[in-house]
């Protein structure tokens, strides 16, 4: 079966952006080619409890196991040495890219409470866009009573677009709710 969002992304979105940018090519259009989902988890320090709960969650959210992270270098002011666990990420490609994007667009961000809309300030100058999210309860896999403690993720939208322009009107055409600020 095919995903809404892939479905939608060829029939609307491409022609779309062939007709707004003037390719003469469809291999030159913008396209999502990874997403990656990353959680920090500096409480893990203190008990490897936090990063279990932070894996759960994020496999539950994603659907695919995350890969922990481990710290690179020793930072006595963090009291972190090198080798502890400090984060877990999953990199999203193909279906499951697609999925985790329509589920995000239509069901987590509106979810926000008072939600304005996201920032086009999340676009680094090279067609990819960075959303900072600053709970996991927004996703409706999560469960309210077994949350341990409320975390942020970062979501990082890695396109092929050559400029934000491009990026954003691929995004928008998506559905991705930015606001006018």
């Amino acid at each position: 079966m095919v995903p809404r969002m892939l479905e939608k992304y060829k029939k609307e979105i491409s022609p779309a952006l062939l007709k707004e940018f003037g390719y003469k090519n469809v291999m030159q259009l913008p396209r999502v080619e990874k997403v990656v989902v990353n959680i920090g988890v500096g409480d893990a320090k203190l008990d490897i409890k936090f990063m279990d709960a932070a894996i759960a969650e994020l496999r539950a959210i994603t659907g695919q196991q995350p890969l922990l992270k481990r710290a690179k270098k020793s930072v006595a002011g963090f009291k972190v040495r090198e080798g502890m666990p400090v984060a877990c990420s999953v990199t999203l490609r193909g279906t499951r890219m697609w999925e985790f994007l329509d589920r995000l667009i239509s069901l987590a961000l509106p979810s926000i409470k008072d939600f304005q809309g996201v920032s086009r300030r999340g676009f680094d100058g090279r067609g990819n866009y960075n959303l900072g999210l600053r709970e996991q309860l927004i996703f409706p896999e999560i469960s309210y009573d077994k949350v341990i403690r409320s975390r942020g993720m970062n979501v990082s939208i890695v396109t092929s677009a050559s400029t934000d322009e491009e990026a954003h009107a691929l995004l928008k055409g998506m559905g991705m709710p930015f606001n006018n600020r």
